[in-house]
């Protein structure tokens, strides 16, 4: 399991993550609390301890923003066997739509990130069959990279996407197709 959880500038980048992969008899509550509470807790509390920050920044002609990251996990039922996973990656993605509603009237905007495969902490990125399995089902015909992560944080986080909340924006290649 890991996890970190950032502040760039005035915008929090809710950046957390756990994984438990178990056959469904051998998954222990432990395994759930642990993956849920680092990929669903960790976020909502941090926006709750960042707003004294937030709110100050945020006017109706600049918006402060929060970008949390989920997962195309979230989105759809992937090949492993992480329950608490992909159900914590669900719930960021319903929570981040309801906290969009909430903070909006404070021109604060929620959003959330749905990466598919990425190297990562979190994924076996340096075993070559991995890769080639995941260049043959991206329509894309790659992995993600972090530069489509830093474009999409940005493009949420600008001026640019002030109009946007509530969203899930899918980062997968066309994975989901």
């Amino acid at each position: 399991m890991t996890g970190t959880a950032c502040c760039a500038g005035s915008e929090p980048a809710s950046n957390a993550g756990a994984i438990r992969e178990n056959d469904l008899g051998e998954f222990t509550e432990q395994d759930w609390d642990g993956v849920l509470d680092v990929n669903l807790k960790g976020p909502f509390f941090l926006t709750q301890a960042l707003l004294p920050y937030l709110r100050p920044s945020a006017t109706p002609e600049h918006h402060a923003t929060v970008v949390n990251t989920g997962s195309v996990g979230g989105l759809r039922i992937g090949p492993r066997a992480t329950y608490s996973y992909a159900a914590s990656r669900a719930g960021l993605h319903h929570l981040t739509g309801s906290l969009a509603k909430r903070l909006a009237a404070e021109h604060i905007t929620v959003n959330a990130i749905a990466p598919g495969f990425l190297p990562s902490r979190l994924s076996p990125a340096d075993d070559p069959a991995v890769l080639d399995a995941v260049s043959r089902q991206v329509p894309r015909g790659r992995p993600g990279s972090g530069s489509d992560i830093t474009g999409a944080i940005t493009y949420l986080a600008s001026r640019a996407g002030e109009y946007v909340t509530g969203v899930v924006l899918p980062l997968e290649g066309g994975m989901c197709l």
